[in-house]
């Protein structure tokens, strides 16, 4: 009996595997006109260039992150996306490049320098040519030098950006997560996107040269919205219009040289978040150094277009940073970033979690904050 018991196994394995729908890999891709690419990713179009002449592809590299990291709920297809030309059903994945940030800045005698690329694991119908859910991910690499960093510095620490340091997963490896635990689900489900960002002209004037451009700050500041909502919560978010499309159309191309035109859905919840600003207020002094309390402020709704609030509120995040006495220069933006990005992430586990906690009774002032999380995570469960 044995074999049968085998037998029936290896059969609900194979039923279960039939189940999960395939997407066709379809590699890496930059997003936007291919004719800005090299101007808008100078460095990676060089990782790639070395890539290929060492034999390997972008393409080689991404897939065996993947295929170290199996996909739960997805059959993962190698096969060329001109095989499905003609199908009724003819899902697509790709890494799409977003953005890529290299500056580097100086504090006294140190070289701050400072490289992040964010990118997106974008589904879609190769029939439609629709986008199906994108989840955002990005990887940031800080290093302090005491010389002007050379190109091939640069180069190394650009590489670690894709394939990871320290531990830490890079461009390939977060890909490989979101696929592993990605779904596709048989009904339509209801879409998530940013779709507002408001930074006055004193928080701008803040920020580090590289995000001074409004299109460029607006987009850094909807990405960090939109991935800490995706990562914490586990719900696909489409792409930030201003930063990535235009008339809800985004382009792509592939580093095979394919070109591909892709229309986003419409958003059935629209995010906003008018910030009111940083602000930095010394905490405690000693003969070791001095605490300081950076703060962020801002106001977000998640609402249906012109419609009803799920939430609505004033809120604020501090993170305390203690700057030694012996350290002639500080640089604030790190420690702004850190309040920025983990407003956002804390009030996302908040809603992930469905209920309160201590640093929401703290980050808002409303009477209803609960019952908002509550129902913003319902709204978020309509996403996945």
């Amino acid at each position: 009996m044995a074999w049968l018991w085998l037998f029936a196994l290896a059969a609900s394995g194979a039923a279960m595997a039939e189940d999960r729908p395939t997407v066709t890999f379809a590699g890496v891709a930059y997003s936007g006109d291919a004719s800005s690419q090299q101007q808008r990713f100078p460095y990676s179009k060089q990782y790639e260039s070395r890539l290929k002449a060492a034999g390997h592809s972008a393409y080689a590299r991404a897939l065996a992150f993947v295929q170290q990291a199996p996909a739960q709920h997805l059959q993962i297809s190698t096969n060329p996306i001109d095989e499905l030309k003609g199908r009724d059903q003819a899902l697509v994945v790709s890494l799409v490049l977003n953005s890529e940030t290299v500056s580097v800045e100086s504090f006294g005698g140190v070289r701050k320098l400072f490289i992040l690329i964010r990118g997106q694991a974008l589904f879609f119908d190769f029939k439609s040519m629709t986008a199906v859910r994108s989840y955002p991910l990005s990887f940031a690499f800080i290093d302090n030098l005491r010389h002007e960093p050379s190109q091939e510095e640069i180069m190394e620490r650009v590489t670690k950006v894709y394939e990871g340091a320290a531990g830490k997963p890079g461009i390939f490896g977060r890909f490989a997560q979101v696929l592993a635990t990605a779904t596709v689900p048989s009904q339509t489900p209801r879409f998530l996107q940013v779709t507002d960002i408001q930074i006055p002209a004193a928080m701008a004037e803040m920020l580090p040269g590289y995000l001074q451009d409004p299109q460029v700050h607006k987009t850094w500041a909807a990405d960090i919205v939109g991935e800490a909502i995706s990562s914490r919560i586990g719900v696909p978010i489409i792409p930030f219009a201003m930063g990535y499309a235009v008339g809800n159309v985004m382009r792509m191309q592939v580093l095979d040289g394919e070109v591909y035109t892709l229309q986003l859905p419409s958003a059935d919840y629209v995010i906003s978040v008018d910030f009111k600003g940083f602000k930095k207020l010394k905490f405690k002094e000693s003969g070791a150094g001095t605490s300081y309390v950076y703060g962020t402020f801002a106001d977000m709704r998640i609402q249906e277009p012109n419609g009803p609030v799920f939430l609505g509120a004033s809120l604020k995040n501090a993170e305390v940073k203690v700057v030694p006495s012996t350290q002639t220069h500080v640089d604030d933006f790190p420690a702004f970033y850190d309040s920025l990005n983990g407003l956002f992430v804390k009030l996302a586990e908040t809603v992930a979690a469905g209920r309160g906690n201590d640093w929401l009774k703290s980050a808002a002032a409303e009477s209803d904050i609960e019952a908002q999380i509550v129902k913003t995570k319902d709204l978020m469960n309509l996403c996945k």
